[in-house]
C-alpha cells in the first residue's frame, strides 16, 4: 500500500473521497460533523480494526478489503455500486447494507441489516450469521456456506444459487427464484418457495406450513420434513421424502413418495392435476380420481 492512515477520526463529509491505493487501520468514522460518503470512490483500499457510525461510507468503491470493521445502526446504506469486496471478522448493522453490487465476499460476519445485498451478484457469504428482511432481493450468482440466518421473506427473485451446510430460519423464502440448490440444511418458514422454477433440496430438512406451491423443476431428494401440511399445491415435482408429511394437496405432475402421508387431498383443482403421490413399500399409489 501506498498509504497509511492510522488512529484518526473522521467526522466531515467525503473526508478520504477517492482515497486509492492506502491502508486505513484503528480509525473512527463518527463525529459532530456527520458527514456522509467518507470512502466514495475509493481502489484498492484496505480498512482494519475500525468503526463506522456516519452514512453512506462505501459507494462506488472498488477493490477494498473490510478486516474486524464494525458498522453500527446508523450506517446507513453502507456498501453501495461497489464491487470486489472481501468483508471478512466484522459485524455490520446498518439498514440496506449491500446493494447493486458485484463480487462482494463475506466470512466470518455478524450482520443485522433489513434489506441486505439487494440487486447484487457474485456475491459469497460464508462461515456468518445474518438477520435480515427480504434477504438478497432479485440477486444472482449467489454461494452460501455454513449460513445461520434469520429473517423475512428471504431470496425472492433470486438467480443461480447453490447453499450448503446451512440453517435458514424465515418465512416464505425462494419466492420466483430460479435454479437454486440447497444441500445439507435445515429450512424453517412458511409458504416456502411458491413460484419458484428449478429448485432442487437434497438431504434437508424442510419445516413449516404449506411448502412449495405452484412451482416448477421441484426435486427433493433424501429430505425430511416436519409440520408440513398442504404440501406441493399445483407443482411439477419429483420428491423423495424420508418419515412422514402431513398432507399432499393437489400436486399438478410428477412422483411424490414418502414413508409415510397423513393425507392425500385431491380436491376442487383450478387446473388439470395429475400427480403421483405414494407411500414408501405400501404398494399403493394415488392419483387424481
Amino acid at each position: 500500500m501506498e498509504q497509511q492512515i492510522m488512529g484518526q477520526t473522521f467526522d466531515e463529509e467525503r473526508a478520504l473521497y477517492h482515497l486509492q491505493n492506502a491502508e486505513v487501520a484503528e480509525c473512527r468514522f463518527e463525529g459532530p460533523a456527520d458527514g456522509e460518503s467518507v470512502l466514495k470512490e475509493t481502489r484498492n483500499i484496505v480498512v482494519r480494526d475500525s468503526s463506522f457510525s456516519l452514512r453512506y461510507p462505501l459507494w462506488h468503491a472498488h477493490g477494498f478489503r473490510l478486516l474486524g470493521v464494525t458498522m453500527d445502526a446508523l450506517t446507513r446504506a453502507a456498501i453501495w455500486y461497489s464491487s470486489d469486496g472481501d468483508i471478512e471478522d466484522s459485524v455490520l448493522d446498518g439498514i440496506k447494507c449491500v446493494r447493486e453490487c458485484e463480487a462482494i465476499r463475506l466470512n466470518r460476519c455478524k450482520v443485522h441489516s433489513p434489506e441486505f445485498g439487494w440487486r447484487s451478484r457474485q456475491l459469497s457469504i460464508s462461515d456468518s450469521e445474518m438477520e435480515s428482511e427480504y434477504f438478497l432481493f432479485e440477486c444472482s450468482d449467489v454461494a452460501i456456506d455454513r449460513l445461520r440466518m434469520k429473517g423475512k421473506y428471504s431470496f425472492q427473485y433470486i438467480k443461480n444459487m447453490t447453499i450448503t451446510d446451512s440453517y435458514l430460519d424465515t418465512k416464505d423464502a425462494f419466492w420466483h427464484g430460479e435454479n437454486i440448490t440447497v444441500k445439507d440444511s435445515v429450512l424453517k418458514g412458511e409458504y416456502l418457495a411458491w413460484f419458484s422454477d428449478g429448485l432442487t433440496l437434497i438431504n434437508c430438512h424442510i419445516i413449516g406450513t404449506q411448502p412449495f406451491c405452484y412451482c416448477k423443476n421441484l426435486k427433493l431428494i433424501n429430505c425430511t420434513m416436519e409440520a408440513t401440511d398442504l404440501a406441493f399445491e399445483y407443482s411439477d415435482v419429483e420428491a423423495d421424502i424420508k418419515g412422514s408429511v402431513l398432507s399432499v394437496k393437489n400436486p399438478k405432475s410428477g412422483n411424490i413418495v414418502a414413508d409415510e402421508i397423513g393425507e392425500i387431498i385431491w380436491e376442487d383443482p383450478i387446473m388439470e392435476v395429475d400427480g403421483k403421490v405414494a407411500v414408501r413399500n405400501a404398494g399403493k399409489e394415488q392419483k387424481k380420481v
